[in-house]
């Protein structure tokens, strides 16, 4: 190797190293707030060099990773945004009894999983970088194991991971027996000398889009997402919904570029079902709730079929897209978890709607910050979500995905009851006697919060700067 891929490579090094200082340091003695310190100083590092020492050109490390404008713009993307739960992590479970500290091991890792996945470019880095991630999810799931349904969660997860991954294997042992290669490349130039899909191959992908789909939480691999969101720990649930599926997506994205599978009509016919499929049941579903951690869980398999959108709509425009609405819907759902995270206290999560109730007379700043995210997710005009689902439109209709398009315009207007339903409990007037929580407020995670509305409103508002920025990444693919 040298000295540029090693460069490339040290965020990944970085991430590996502070899991070990982190559990070094959890041996000599157990102190929260220093593994927090350690955590996201480290985090911190990471980003720093992202942004100041990372080669802005493409650099091939043969055979498992392509470093590229694409990668290193989301890899920075994931970074903040694990930054982002590290922040809200440390209030949280400061107000509980459990050992704290193994929590922040588990998150490193997590991050570098979800960092391999993004600049994966063979299966066996895919692997790899999945399950890295996954395994890493099952303890931090049922982390809180003294609470009801956290074990429920994190065996539910664990179960039916376990069995997308055998699904994932298979399809790719699968591709691997008809086409001969697992670089991502050498799959597309076989792809490329064929009149037609042959059967063995049809069904791998079929397979590996069970796999991933199960990662994606969209339909119909759908059913472990609300019981996971509801049982785990407010923080974990954000990573879930963001870093987690936000890795998974630009992996996609990346093996439908290099295989130009939006020339193949079983795999565009099979991701449109989904996606449609995603944003209705996603949205009804939705609609039932009165938990709202079940409400965001049911929300974020609707947005998962947003985004498949641009998805489909492939090219340029399509990639920017995807981009530009992760970026805004990680913010926004960063946001909404953190909320439900500062209002918990050490008995449970503030997931209940009556636990919102009057929150605007109580706490305004906390019930406008809500407000803003929730607005943001349906997509409201002057915020990020708008201009996402503005840009993913442009993207259909650039490609004349109009029956995506048309869906996602229904969708949208479906979604925006269940999240106009948590803002009118929140403006209503308290009741007198009602139980509350009682949670302890640390300027950690207001300050986060705080940051994070602005970025929401920001990006709703002066868009420009961050479209810039994607495009100037993207221009160096």
């Amino acid at each position: 190797m040298n000295n540029v891929e090693i460069i490339n490579l040290l965020p990944g090094i970085l991430l590996g190293c502070a899991s070990v200082l982190a559990l070094i340091s959890i041996t000599i003695k157990r102190n929260h707030k220093f593994t927090y310190l350690v955590t996201a100083s480290s985090l911190l590092g990471v980003f720093y060099f992202l942004i100041t020492y990372a080669v802005n050109r493409t650099i091939t490390l043969e055979p498992l990773f392509i470093i590229d404008g694409f990668g290193l713009f989301n890899t920075g993307l994931i970074i903040i945004s694990t930054l982002a739960v590290v922040m809200i992590s440390y209030p949280y479970f400061e107000q509980r009894e459990e050992r704290k500290e193994e929590y922040y091991i588990l998150l490193i890792l997590a991050t570098l999983g979800a960092s391999m996945l993004v600049i994966s470019k063979h299966f066996v880095s895919l692997f790899l970088g999945l399950e890295i991630l996954s395994i890493s999810l099952y303890g931090m799931i049922a982390y809180l194991r003294k609470r009801e349904r956290s074990d429920e969660a994190g065996i539910k997860y664990l179960i039916l991971a376990a069995f997308s991954s055998a699904f994932l294997l298979f399809g790719m042992a699968l591709v691997y027996a008809e086409a001969g290669t697992m670089d991502f490349e050498g799959i597309a130039v076989y792809m490329f000398s064929l009149d037609e899909l042959p059967l063995i191959l049809v069904t791998g992908f079929g397979l590996i889009i069970v796999g991933v789909g199960f990662k994606l939480g969209i339909v119909p691999f759908h059913l472990w997402t609300p019981d996971v969101y509801e049982g785990a720990p407010a923080p974990v649930t954000a990573f879930i919904a963001t870093v987690s599926k936000g890795g998974v997506i630009v992996l996609l994205v990346r093996f439908f570029m290099i295989i130009q599978g939006h020339q193949y009509t079983v795999l565009v016919t099979t991701f449109t079902v989904l996606a449609i499929a995603s944003m209705f049941v996603g949205n009804f579903l939705a609609l039932r709730q009165n938990n709202v951690k079940r409400i965001l869980a049911y929300s974020s398999i609707a947005h998962m079929g947003y985004i498949l959108v641009a998805f489909l709509a492939g090219g340029e425009l399509g990639a920017e897209a995807v981009c530009f609405y992760l970026v805004a819907y990680f913010a926004t759902s960063l946001g909404a978890f953190g909320i439900v995270a500062v209002l918990s206290d050490e008995e449970r999560d503030a997931e209940r709607l009556e636990d919102y109730k009057g929150l605007l007379w109580s706490r305004p700043w906390i019930a406008s910050t809500f407000t803003a995210m929730l607005l943001s997710l349906a997509g409201i005009p002057l915020t990020a979500g708008f201009i996402g689902k503005f840009y993913i439109i442009a993207a259909g209709v650039s490609t004349h995905r109009w029956l995506l398009v048309v869906m996602l315009a229904v969708n949208s207007v479906i979604g925006l009851y269940y999240y106009i339903k948590i803002i009118a409990v929140m403006f209503e007037r308290p009741e007198e006697g009602r139980p509350v929580l009682h949670p302890k407020l640390y300027w950690v995670n207001l300050a986060t919060l705080l940051l994070l509305a602005v970025v929401t409103l920001w990006l709703g508002m002066n868009p420009q700067g961050m479209i810039d920025l994607i495009r100037e990444f993207l221009g160096s693919t």
